[in-house]
Parts: structure tokens; C-alpha cells; sequence
């Protein structure tokens, strides 16, 4: 979206009320409303935690402090609302690591393929000087992160087996607004396809792509396996949800307000990683039990694919990160 368009928008809801973080007023008492827009379906398991979180901060602030959550694209896309950000018309947005990779640099450690061992290894980074300082580096770009959501392990679906990366060959395989993401799906050999989430059911359906990946939840919240029949359990890549704030709006907020909106984020965190736990078995067994096949390749096969993006970035401060990060145990 451009910038003129955005600035147009920007002005047009904080007229009308609805952009930026607005203060109402409930009898005598003055309200902050705080405007949180995501692309996942309120189905979805990290939506469920951020209605936790809002009813948090309802309850921790006695009612001044209210988080309003906009769902399915409804303020546009991952990237958009990243800019609305920027811009500040809008407070909050959930989105993957890996359309932020446009906006912070180092987020881009997130997507290379294989790095943690699995969620253990990946949550000790996450919480620790590692992930705490990734959560900050957007700061001087508008952006705040306030927490990681657990997203789990990406993995391929498609129209027909696939067992190897060589059956990837020829394949158009739908990825997010991530340099990552299609350095690794052209590393194994598939022809990456940017497409906005909201828009990939009808893709998949009428053939613009042959297939998508992502963790389980997602696949089955988006009913993607309607169209697609095989889901391919690589997990490939463990690329997990921020949530991130304006820097506008954040300092905007009183010491009080960012206390409150700090802790209710953090104890969404405990209750989404045992909820993410529950809702991924629940739904590799409802797309399980609506006829999808669940295949389980050898990852080695994977994981010797992707080596060369691995030695692209020997060398560099990205590759110095993926040291530190194999360090971790």
C-alpha cells in the first residue's frame, strides 16, 4: 500500500474513531481504547490468547484500558498493518516474524530452515538475550515487540504427496512477504508465490498455486484442507507470532498503562504455549478425520537441502547469529 494512501487512511479513522489509540469516556471515567488488527481467523489458537490478554488488561486496569481486536484481515494485510504502525494510526498488530523481516533486518534470523532443534531450543532463545533484544530492534522504526507467540512448526500442504524436496520441483508453493521464505523454497528446488493469507484458499482452489505451508492450526482454522490433501509434517522452520506495538502509541501510554499492558501480554504467553500445545494435536486430528493424509518424510532429506542458504550467510551478523543460536542448550 502506499504511503499516500496510508496517510489518507491514517487521517480518515482517527476521524471517524477507529485508528490510533483513541480515549472515550464511560460515565466520568476516562477510557484508553487501544486498536489491535491480526490476519488469523478468531478460531485460530492465537487469536483465542489475545482475547485472554484483552481481557487481562480490561480486568488489571479496572476498565480503563481496553484493547479492541480487529480479526481476518479486516485493516489489511500482515505488511499494511506493520506500516499502520509506523504510521500510527493503528496500536497493535499481530503478525508472523517474517513479514517483518522488511521492517527489522535481524528478524530475519527467524527463517532460516532447521535452525532450533525443536520448541524447547526455540522457546530458551525466544526468552532469553537473544530474543529480548530482537523484540527491541525495531524501536527506532516505529516498532516495539512486546512478546512472541508460539506459532509452532511450519510445514508444506499440497494437492499431491510430497515426500522429498525433489518432489517440490516445478511446484508453485505460496509463501509469506518473507526474502527467507523464498530463498528456501527455491533452495529445495519449488517456485516461490507471494500471496497475501486472506487471499490463498481461492489460489490454492483455482490452481495460481500448487501449494502453501504452515503450521497445523492454521491449516486447519483456513480450511486449506479442503483444497489441499496432503500435509507433510518437514517443520521446516519455526517462525513464531509477535505481537508489536507503535512506538508512538507506547510512548503515549502513562508508566501505569504500560506496566498493565506488559504484564497481561506476558501471562498470555504462558497460556498460549499450553493452548498452541492442545490446538496443533486437535488439529492434525480433525484434518486427519476430514480425509487429509499426514505424511511424516525423512527431515534429513530437508535439512541437506536447505545447507547451501545455511553457507550464504557465513560470515556475516546474520551468521554469526546462527552461531550463537546452535550454542544455545
Amino acid at each position: 500500500m502506499r504511503k499516500g494512501l496510508l496517510n489518507f487512511i491514517c487521517v480518515l479513522l482517527v476521524l471517524l474513531g477507529i485508528g490510533y489509540a483513541v480515549s472515550v469516556l464511560r460515565g466520568e471515567q476516562e477510557v484508553r481504547v487501544l486498536r489491535l488488527a491480526h490476519s488469523l481467523s478468531p478460531r485460530h489458537p492465537v487469536h483465542i490468547t489475545m482475547e485472554y490478554m484483552a481481557k487481562l488488561v480490561e480486568e488489571k486496569s479496572g476498565g480503563r484500558l481496553i484493547v479492541q481486536i480487529f480479526p481476518n484481515e479486516q485493516l489489511g494485510s500482515e505488511k499494511e498493518q506493520i506500516e499502520a504502525l509506523q504510521i500510527g494510526y493503528m496500536s497493535m498488530t499481530k503478525t508472523s516474524t517474517a513479514p517483518m523481516e522488511s521492517f527489522v533486518p535481524q528478524i530475519r534470523i527467524f527463517g532460516i530452515p532447521y535452525l532450533f532443534r525443536d520448541s524447547e531450543h526455540f522457546w530458551k532463545v525466544a526468552q532469553g538475550p537473544i530474543g529480548k533484544k530482537l523484540l527491541e530492534a525495531g524501536a527506532d522504526r516505529g516498532l516495539k515487540g512486546l512478546c512472541y507467540y508460539d506459532a509452532g512448526a511450519r510445514s508444506f500442504y499440497a494437492k499431491k504427496p510430497i515426500y522429498s524436496p525433489e518432489d517440490l520441483k516445478g511446484l508453485k508453493v505460496r509463501v509469506m512477504q518473507s526474502i527467507m521464505s523464498m530463498q528456501m523454497i527455491e533452495t529445495m528446488g519449488g517456485s516461490p508465490t507471494p500471496i497475501a493469507w486472506g487471499e490463498l484458499y481461492t489460489s490454492l482452489d483455482q490452481g495460481v498455486v500448487d501449494a502453501a505451508e504452515n503450521n497445523p492450526p492454521s491449516f486447519e482454522t483456513s480450511r486449506h484442507f479442503e483444497v489441499c490433501r496432503y500435509y507433510i509434517l518437514d517443520e521446516h522452520v519455526r517462525v513464531p507470532d509477535m505481537l508489536v506495538i507503535s512506538t508512538r502509541v507506547w510512548e503515549s501510554l502513562t508508566p501505569e498503562q504500560q506496566r498493565i499492558l506488559q504484564e497481561a501480554v506476558d501471562e498470555s504467553v504462558v497460556f498460549n504455549r499450553k493452548l498452541w500445545a492442545e490446538a496443533e494435536r486437535a488439529s492434525l486430528e480433525a484434518v486427519k478425520a476430514a480425509g487429509v493424509t499426514i505424511i511424516e518424510p525423512d527431515k534429513a532429506l530437508f535439512q541437506q537441502a536447505v545447507k547451501p542458504m545455511w553457507e550464504r550467510y557465513k560470515g556475516t551478523e546474520l551468521g554469526e547469529l546462527i552461531e550463537q543460536i546452535q550454542e544455545i542448550r
